[in-house]
């Protein structure tokens, strides 16, 4: 994902934090947003992988420790013409993956105990390449990134309804203000999932499957995945919906009331892109 790109999201980020802060404290309550957002976007750049792996408990592994996993993503950063990243498998029992880290140097996959009982060895192979792909395209830092300011943003809105009130004689807007963030905030974080385009799980789809070689391989895992998430809670990512966009299959399903509000593309969709690559490809199964 182009580095202008990002930029322009950080700025709307930064803009966000700035607004919320008037809201809550007028002109000095922007002045500290402004201090916020500025420490959050350093942390979000260096920081955020490590916080959103340790979020859901993810555990490094090694050749040793995993050695199915880890010859598979071996194999595909040889053919992607990447670094080996590190490894991490996330003691969780709805079937997910998801790839994070600000370049392909500093990069790290995660799949969670579901995925790793859900998937045969080729549909495993399938979803780390998609991860690998993420990594490749250079778009894991944006969705890193999106998810430590969108919950920073959420964290804002609780700033707002527990101590807004004590503020009131500097918030323009009074108690109308502080609403405003507790409100639109939340909401914000929501929108900024959506920053994050569709198409990326699109591409990152067809460039996995021509680093595994076999689209079919991904089409497989996807309708395995879905099926499963769909039966499996994820509890970590319920709390944390801002990072809901990282995983290859939308974790949320509690939550989830149509296909209107999430950032992952209808799977069957999905599969039938893959299907019609396959059949392009010919000689690919």
């Amino acid at each position: 994902m182009p580095y202008a790109r990002t930029a322009l999201l950080l700025a709307g980020l930064t803009g966000l934090f700035l607004a919320a802060g008037y809201l809550i404290g007028g002109e000095a309550g922007m002045v500290v947003a402004l201090g916020l957002a500025l420490v959050m976007n350093l942390f979000a750049y260096w920081s955020s992988d490590r916080m959103v792996l340790s979020t859901y408990g993810a555990r490094e592994v090694g050749p040793k420790d995993a050695p199915e996993l880890w010859n598979i993503i071996e194999r595909l950063a040889t053919r992607a013409a990447l670094p080996m990243p590190r490894v991490y498998i996330i003691d969780n029992p709805q079937p997910n993956a998801f790839a994070t880290g600000r370049n392909p140097q500093n990069a790290a996959v995660a799949a969670t105990t579901g995925l790793l009982q859900t998937l045969d060895h080729e549909e495993v192979a399938g979803v780390m390449a998609h991860e690998l792909a993420h990594v490749k395209s250079r778009d894991t830092l944006i969705m890193t990134i999106t998810a430590t300011l969108a919950g920073a943003l959420g964290m804002l809105a609780n700033f707002a309804f527990f101590l807004g009130g004590s503020h009131r004689q500097n918030n323009p807007l009074g108690a109308i203000g502080t609403i405003l963030v507790v409100i639109l905030a939340p909401i914000a974080a929501m929108l900024v999932q959506f920053a994050i385009s569709r198409s990326r799980e699109y591409e990152a789809d067809r460039v996995g499957a021509e680093i595994s070689g076999r689209p079919l391989w991904l089409a497989s895992a996807l309708e395995k995945l879905d099926r499963s998430s769909r039966r499996v809670d994820n509890h970590v990512a319920e709390a944390n919906p801002a990072t809901a966009h990282l995983f290859i299959v939308n974790p949320l399903h509690a939550r989830a009331s149509d296909g209107l509000f999430t950032t992952h593309p209808p799977v069957e969709n999905r599969v039938l892109r893959l299907r019609q690559m396959a059949g392009a490809a010919g000689s690919w199964g």
